[in-house]
This record gives structure tokens, sequence and C-alpha cells, in this order.
């Protein structure tokens, strides 16, 4: 298939990129799992070793080259000058292209989890550029498996890919259900659930660190309100990062991090 050059911005062709929300590509018509966008080569290329299917790609001069080479011939390269990009997406295109890609289903928790070691639990982080960064923290240092609760922020929103460099699409994720049913599959896979949190009893990470049970979940909450209470009471064991200076706590993806590389 040919590069395509772009003269009309509303030839239905370009509708994935044509200021598409995160939600009207999750809820994408014509698609079994909805879409999302991939941006950059960096993260085509990681999204493509996944496994991922692009369905179109959006890409400046300069990259139509490197976009072919990535995708194939039988996925259709639309390109235009910057401006013209901008105008029909809504952002300038600093990373050369975007992707519009179709969303893998869903692996099941059990599946997910069957051969993990070290996983990571999100519970209601909703801002897109912490799930991205965490995401990038625990794949660098070695986490098995990311699960996020109903109210956490989607791991393929287009910034939540973006902060992470792509490794959302590398770290195998789902979702889980309520934290009876979570606690349920989890102990039924062996994992001991620890769950980062101040209260009177949590026991210090490098204390839990050295003798960390074979298989822990890491639970880590939304900055500000943190665990809820219920997440608080389907853990084994709450954890505390010990902190100096008067500081009360770390960002929630630096807490993934610094809690992550002592349990590995």
């Amino acid at each position: 298939m040919p590069v395509i050059d772009i003269t009309d911005l509303a030839d239905a062709r370009l509708a994935d990129f044509a200021h598409r929300t995160d939600v009207a590509l999750k809820n994408g018509s014509r698609t079994e799992h909805g879409l999302y966008i991939a941006e950059s080569a960096l993260v085509l290329e990681r999204a493509l070793r996944s496994g991922h299917v692009p369905r179109s790609v959006l890409a400046l001069g300069g990259t139509v080259d490197e976009a072919v080479a990535l995708v194939g011939p039988d996925v259709p390269v639309f390109s235009g000058p910057g401006e013209l990009l901008a105008e029909l997406t809504g952002y300038i295109l600093h990373r050369g292209l975007i992707a519009s890609m179709h969303r893998p289903q869903l692996p099941a928790v059990a599946d997910l989890i069957a051969d993990a070691k070290r996983i990571v639990v999100l519970e209601n982080v909703s801002d897109p550029t912490n799930v991205g960064a965490i995401f990038r923290s625990v794949a660098a240092i070695g986490a098995d498996a990311v699960l996020v609760t109903p109210r956490c922020s989607d791991p393929y929103y287009r910034r939540a890919i973006r902060v992470s460099m792509g490794t959302v699409l590398q770290v195998p994720w789902t979702r889980v259900g309520d934290w009876n049913q979570t606690r349920e599959l989890l102990a039924a896979s062996g994992f001991h659930i620890a769950a980062l949190a101040l209260t009177p009893d949590a026991v210090s990470l490098k204390d839990f660190a050295l003798t960390a049970p074979e298989r822990v979940a890491l639970v880590l909450g939304a900055e500000g309100e943190g665990l809820t209470p219920e997440a608080i009471a389907a853990a084994d064991t709450v954890v505390q990062i010990p902190m100096a200076h008067g500081i009360d706590s770390l960002n929630v993806a630096a807490t993934a991090a610094v809690a992550m590389f002592a349990l590995v």
C-alpha cells in the first residue's frame, strides 16, 4: 500500500486521529476491543514486538520511511506537513509519528499471575502520568505483571503510554474486580499481599524485604487519598518506607520503584 498524502482533513480514513479522546478510541466502533494511540517510533516498535496490531499510521515526512519499515506494506501510512497534522490531531507530533493500534483482549487474572513472583496492584491511581511512570519503573526493575482496579486510569491512554516509554505495552497487565474477589485470586495463587500505607502497625520495607515471601503483590494507592480501607484490610502486611526530614511520603511512582527494587 503506497504512502497516502493528506489533502482533505475530512477524509474518513483519518477519523482515528481527528481530535479523538482516549475514551472515544477505547469505545471505537467496528473494533473488537477498541483502539489506542502509540506515539513515536520507539513506542510503535514496542507495541509491534508485543504482538499488537496497527490499523494505520500518521507520519511527518521525515518519519514516513521509518513508519513503513515498522508496519510493512499492508498498513496505510498517512503523511502531510506538520501544521496540517497538528490541525487534524489537535497537537504537534513532536515524536514524528502516531499509530492507531487495536487494543488486545485483556487476559484473565489467574492466567496473568500463574507464573509471576512479583506483581504490582494499582488501586484507583487516576492520573495517567503516574500510571505511566509506575509502569516504566516497575518494568525496568522487574515486575512480572500489573493489576489495576476498576477506578484506576487506563494504562492504554495516550499520556500513560507516552510517559511509560511504551512499557505499558511490554509488562503484562489486566483489570481486577473488588477486593474480596482480588484477594481470593491472589491467595489462590500463593501471593502475599503487601500494601504500601502509613498505618500504626506498618512494618519497615527494609525489614519486610529481608524475609519476603516467594510471591508478593505490592499494592499502591492514589496520591493524596492513599489506599482505601478495603485494600488495607485485604493486605497480609502493611509496609512503609521510612522517611527523613519530616517528609511523610513519596510520589507513588517513586514509591513503586523503591519498593520493587527492595524486593527483587
